[in-house]
């Protein structure tokens, strides 16, 4: 028999839309609580309702999915965290100890090829290369990007089709740094990487110096807000939710190259036409596609 952990993320009620939005991405099964819900019930029997949940507290809510053991949960964990930065929240995990959090999912995580010529390896297993395989040695710690994600791996096949040696390099949301570390790889000549949660910039220099990247480097960003705009890039990487892209749309054009290429990831299919129109009303149109389940990536340049 199965055993699941319930995944939790508790949250203002004002904030549940967004949490269930990013939340189903991982899984369409979500339970939510929201005691607001009880003020909406047309009832007589308002007796019969448990004291308890009538007096629950109206400002918070929860999301929960539930996670089979045979799927990665820290890579559930840190996907949230990611699309959720800047949603004030709690993630619990019912039904899993501390002792197994921190190191059971290492068992779900190997060596995955995320393009062509891309090799993700855990650092601490051994992997014999190919000829042509380019390794990117990873430890995502509490990061998201360990490449399993279809999100992840839509970007890296985009960049390692289109992006060319030489580019200029715009991480946005690096999370893990996996994809400024693939860029790098490339024959990137810089690779400027930035995320919003400190702990997630910590971890991508970490990789990046596993990895011996030296012309990567990584800030802390709230999306465009705080990133070097010494040059335009010519490659940008946005893996990252829907709505962030959207918000992000008015301002790609000032910071990308006249001839610059953008990668977007982390959208959904029933997100596709909402993100494309937020880009192509933003000076943006689409050179390529890439769809993996359903999930897609959009390549744009400038008009």
């Amino acid at each position: 028999m199965s055993q699941w952990t319930q995944l939790k993320v508790k949250c203002r009620t004002e904030d549940l839309e967004i949490v269930s939005s990013v939340m189903s991405m991982l899984d369409n099964g979500l339970m939510i609580e929201d005691a607001t819900e009880i003020d909406r019930m047309e009832t007589i029997y308002g007796e019969l309702i448990d004291e308890k949940v009538m007096n629950a507290d109206r400002t918070k809510g929860a999301v929960s999915i539930f996670v089979p053991e045979e799927r990665n949960i820290m890579e559930y964990s840190a996907f949230l965290d990611a699309h959720l930065a800047s949603v004030p929240h709690e993630t619990e995990y019912i039904g899993l100890n501390e002792e197994d959090w921190a190191d059971s999912w290492k068992k779900y995580y190997k060596p995955v090829r995320i393009g062509d010529r891309l090799i993700v390896v855990p650092t601490w297993e051994k992997y014999d290369p190919m000829p042509d395989d380019i390794i990117l040695s990873m430890d995502p710690g509490m990061a998201f990007g360990t490449g399993t994600h279809e999100t992840t791996r839509i970007c890296s096949r985009l960049l390692e089709q289109y992006m060319e040696k030489g580019d200029t390099v715009l991480d946005v949301g690096t999370g893990s740094g996996i994809l400024a570390i693939a860029a790098s790889k490339l024959g990137a000549k810089k690779v400027n990487a930035y995320d919003i949660d400190p702990v997630a910039v910590r971890i991508a220099k970490e990789n990046c110096d596993v990895n011996g990247c030296q012309n990567i480097k990584c800030g802390i960003s709230d999306l465009l807000k705080n990133i070097d705009r010494t040059e335009k890039y010519d490659f940008i990487c946005a893996n990252i939710v829907a709505d962030i892209i959207v918000r992000m749309a008015p301002d790609i054009s000032g910071v990308l190259a006249d001839d610059g290429l953008i990668a977007v990831s982390g959208v959904i299919d029933t997100q596709r036409e909402r993100v494309l129109d937020a880009l192509t009303s933003n000076g943006l149109k689409t050179v390529a596609e890439v769809k993996d389940n359903d999930w897609c990536g959009l390549l744009l340049t400038k008009k």
